[in-house]
This record gives structure tokens, sequence and C-alpha cells, in this order.
């Protein structure tokens, strides 16, 4: 993890719900700012060993890791994995005290972010969506853009401490709004990294020195972070930079479903996510989002 200066914030008590390459550097960040930790993951040799490493608490369940928190984050795979930490007997809900609140990171359904709002409210509890975009690098550098949907007043309380690991950390509106922001954000990857894919695949058919090309135009109206993050490692066919296939299948597939209930075109997105299934056909599930090059090799 590279070294980050934390803005000095009063130590909160915390918990953490899910250490994959987003929730075990995230976990980490919270603890290196002073805040007292304790987290849970479904594998609990993954939160014994942060533990060890960290300084921090480990717990059996959601509910026991969740139990006297003031703030409780959580980053986990779907909507299924979310209601399954959160509600249900051993779900952190059935240990929150009143007046404390839950920070979901997972990319998930608006759906699941109102659902779980409302259950929460009826508990005293508070409930924020907030969907990150930064990858892997983001969350270990402490550097993630975070899109909030909930009230104002718990948006307000969590901001400070979030910012351990955010770069930006933004209300966007109402309950799922959030996930609603993530989406947007989903549907522009998208759409840029296969125009990437196409333009560097007819550079090389063109015999151009594409890396002297990406040099040139970078500095242009084409440039992007796409562009400038990734346009020469496709050039060089290399694609293991943390953000799957598999869960950019999953994103597209929430911006999918969500476009047919608000009556959204989505002509390219729909498309696109067909492309990313002819990758994963090849073999390609972990490669990350910007093989989609390799169709057109």
């Amino acid at each position: 993890m590279n070294p980050k200066t934390y803005e000095p914030t009063p130590s909160r008590r915390v918990a953490f719900l899910g250490l994959g390459v987003m929730g075990s550097p995230m976990a980490g960040h919270l603890q290196a700012a002073g805040h007292e930790v304790t987290v849970y993951n479904r594998t609990a040799a993954k939160a014994e060993a942060w533990a060890k490493q960290h300084g921090g608490a480990f717990k059996a369940t959601p509910r026991e890791a969740a139990a006297g928190a003031d703030i409780v984050f959580c980053c986990v795979g779907n909507d299924a994995d979310l209601r399954s930490v959160v509600l249900g007997a051993d779900g952190a809900l059935a240990g929150m005290k009143p007046g404390a609140i839950f920070v979901d990171h997972t990319t998930a359904s608006a759906d699941v972010a109102r659902e779980l709002y409302a259950a929460a409210k009826a508990l005293g509890i508070a409930f924020v969506d907030a969907p990150v975009s930064g990858g892997q690098a983001g969350a270990e550098n402490g550097l993630l853009t975070v899109m909030c949907g909930g009230d104002q007043a718990a948006f307000d309380t969590v901001k400070p401490v979030a910012m351990a690991f955010s770069r930006a950390f933004t209300l966007m509106g109402a309950p799922g709004a959030g996930q609603l922001t993530k989406m947007v954000n989903q549907i522009c990857i998208a759409g840029l990294v296969q125009g990437l894919s196409e333009a560097i695949a007819f550079g090389q058919k063109a015999g151009l020195d594409m890396n002297l090309v990406l040099e040139v135009i970078g500095k242009g109206a084409a440039q992007s972070w796409q562009m400038d993050n990734r346009g020469k490692t496709m050039v060089a066919g290399e694609f293991n930079f943390g953000f799957a296939v598999d869960w950019m299948r999953k994103d597209l597939g929430l911006v999918l479903d969500e476009a047919k209930r608000n009556g959204a075109r989505l002509p390219v997105t729909a498309l696109v996510d067909q492309f990313y299934a002819d990758v994963q056909a090849m073999g390609g599930q972990r490669f990350d989002t910007s093989s989609l090059i390799k169709r057109l090799k």
C-alpha cells in the first residue's frame, strides 16, 4: 500500500464487511487513519490475516463485527451477497445500534439500495449506497471516487472517515442515486474502451507505431483516462490490471436492467456487453476490461 497522508479526524469505531481486492485495502486505510476497525469476511482466514497485518479485530459474523460500531462499511460482490451480510439473524443490521450508519460500497442495483435503506431506517439506522470508481489501484492508494445516495446528515458524518480511502466522496441524491451514478460511469467506460480497441486495432493494421500515435493523439481531443492508462498496455497485449471482464458484465447487467425500467436507450452499451461475452468465451473472464481488443485481433 502506497503511503497516504490522512486528514486528522476524530477516531471512530468502525466495521468493514468484505475483504476482497477493494475491501481489504479500504479497511487498511481506515485503520491507518486512526480508526478502530473490526473486519468480517466470508472466508474467516482472510479476516484473521487482515487483523494480523493491520492490527484491527475480526469477528465470525457481520452481526458481531457491526456490534457497537458507529459506521459499518461494506464491499461485497452483488445484491445477493449484500442482502446476506445486512439482513437476517447474523446480518449487520441485527448487531447495529440505533443512530449508526451502514455504508455500502458494493456495485449493486438501485433497487437493493432503496430496499436496504428502508430496512435500516425502520431500525433507526442510516443507510448510504456508495459505489466506487478507481479500481484496485485506487483502493490501494486511497484515491477512490465515491458516489453516494442517502440522507445528508448520514453522508456528512461518514465523509471525513471515508476520506481515508477516497479522493472524492460526493452525495449524488436520494437512496439509489449512488448506484445510478456508477451505472453512468460504466456506460461511459464501455463505449470508450470499445472505441479505443477499434482505434488501436485499426492503427496496427495500418502499420503505424501505435505507441507514438497514442502519445500524439493523447494530447488532443481523443484523450481519456482509458487511453492514458490502458492504451500502451493494449498495444502490448497485457490485460492483468484488476477490473475483470466478469465484474464488468455484472455491472452492465445492472445497467441494462435499469434501462429497461427507465426507458433509456443504450444500443452501444448492449453491444459492448455482448462483446465482453465474446471475451469470456475466449477464456478471458479474469482479463481486465481493456481486453475487448482481443476480439479484433
